[in-house]
């Protein structure tokens, strides 16, 4: 017997004991959508805590968590064996179940099933007073009254509804939402950000974050992003403004992340590619650079009258600089923060290398210190490049797209062939050998050794005595 069935079995010994228990909201929703049910969302007439302690005792174990005793909002947790039980009371002072599940945030949530009904497999006729079951079958997210303006993180919710399950939100909700947005500001922002991570993680996070803009709330979660609205770009390149431009580089991240053999057809590539879109996280982290990765150009742009075009100098750093602003207000974690960091920071150093070498002027050196750089991104930084490539002027894609797949095969083939042997193998020389040739330990050895490995590569070291000769040159 599997945890969970040991766990529905426990529930209904409960349930037979202690009087009435119902499977609501999310349970009861997959439940009728037949996908598998992540957290049991149960609710009780009183005493949740009671509940959850009664279960605990029939399991013999698992972690009983008090979620809330305020009056109205009473709720309590057991965590066992990785499975996740929440009982909740009926809230503020509902005299019924039908009343408790008005009070809810949406009608595809407001639904209910005797947690033994549930437990058998009988839910195809779950208490259903708000129409949620009809909504359900005409995918259909529709707020209910007040729900909104209760608690506004509801508004980011209705749209991770959409990108979860491809539903429509209904124009009612839609219309609160443009009404309400700005009232998002209430909202702590770790509750925000969590919404936001799981429409980043579905596979419809571009046409959700365009419907939000619709909406008028995605300005009020990322008003660095709408510094870039009307901001004009040369047509030579570009056929959008910078924030059209942004929302296409995460369209087409999204596409590349979902099919990326149709962009990188060489084997060895598209086996390094998907391994990096295998990590937890990476597929997230990529489509918020993308968004997010020119943020930065309306601070710096510049009419060069003499020169007669426009400038940017400068924009990926100051991207990055107002991303890391964005992400600490929103409570990111300091890993997320950085590997966004370093996609948006460098994420023009691939067209960089691109014309080095079309003039034959990518050295190994120049390779190795891209890669360093980079460190586990690199790949990250090509999908960012391309997806920008892809978001600009159509004339230039399938050129820009041809020579990043050869500076990436060149790259990826330098790294592999002549770079790791040296990086990963036995080092010439280490700190012992600098501090016996007379050098004090300090910022100077890493300059020498980072300065040997560059020498090693382009074939300038191949001994010993030839690094030792090398590191003499750095004596004073």
């Amino acid at each position: 017997m599997t945890n969970r069935e040991i766990l529905i079995n426990a529930l209904c010994a409960v349930a037979e004991e202690r009087g009435q228990l119902y499977a609501v909201g999310g349970l009861v929703r997959d439940a009728l959508l037949n996908h598998p049910a992540a957290d049991f969302d149960l609710v009780v007439r009183t005493e949740p805590l009671a509940w959850a302690g009664a279960l605990a005792a029939r399991l013999d174990g698992g972690a009983l968590v008090p979620l809330s005793d305020t009056p109205g909002e009473e709720a309590a947790r057991l965590v066992w064996r990785g499975e996740q039980v929440d009982f909740a009371a009926w809230r503020n002072g509902a005299q019924s179940l039908e009343e408790d599940l008005c009070l809810r945030d949406f009608t595809i949530n407001a639904l209910a099933l005797p947690f033994a009904d549930f437990a058998a497999g009988h839910c195809d006729s779950p208490i259903d007073p708000t129409g949620g079951a009809q909504d359900l079958r005409n995918r259909i997210i529709r707020s209910l009254p007040g729900t909104l303006a209760d608690d506004p993180l509801r508004m980011v919710r209705a749209y991770r509804f959409h990108a979860r399950l491809g539903f429509s939100l209904d124009a009612g909700t839609r219309t609160e939402v443009k009404k309400l947005a700005p009232t998002i500001g209430r909202v702590a922002p770790e509750r925000i950000s969590s919404e936001l991570c799981r429409i980043f993680d579905s596979p419809r996070t571009s046409e959700t974050i365009k419907l939000m803009a619709d909406d008028n709330l995605l300005r009020y979660l990322l008003p660095e992003l709408y510094l870039a609205e009307g901001v004009s770009q040369p047509q030579e390149f570009h056929h959008l403004d910078v924030l059209g431009h942004s929302f296409l580089a995460l369209e087409m991240a999204e596409k590349i992340i979902a099919c990326p053999e149709t962009y990188f057809p060489v084997p060895e590539i598209l086996a390094q590619v998907n391994g990096y879109l295998a990590e937890e996280g990476s597929s997230r982290r990529l489509k918020w650079a993308a968004l997010l990765h020119d943020i930065g150009k309306p601070g710096t742009k510049n009419e060069d009258e003499e020169k007669g075009h426009t400038t940017y100098y400068g924009h990926d750093q100051l991207s990055r600089k107002l991303f890391e602003q964005f992400a600490r207000r929103s409570r990111w974690s300091a890993a997320d923060r950085r590997q966004v960091g370093v996609l948006i920071g460098m994420h023009m150093q691939p067209f960089h290398l691109v014309g080095a070498r079309r003039k034959e002027m990518l050295s190994k050196k120049g390779v190795l210190r891209f890669c360093r750089r980079a460190g586990d991104d690199l790949f990250g930084l090509f999908l960012v490049a391309l997806s920008d490539t892809l978001a600009g002027n159509p004339k230039h894609h399938d050129f820009m797209r041809g020579e990043l797949v050869k500076l990436f095969v060149l790259v990826e083939e330098t790294w592999r062939n002549d770079i790791l042997p040296i990086t990963t193998g036995v080092p010439l020389l280490n700190g012992q050998d600098l501090i016996d040739m007379g050098f004090v330990p300090g910022p100077l050895f890493r300059e020498i050794l980072t300065a040997l490995d560059e020498a090693r590569v382009e074939g300038e070291v191949n001994d010993r005595s030839q690094a030792l000769q090398f590191a003499r040159g750095f004596l004073p």
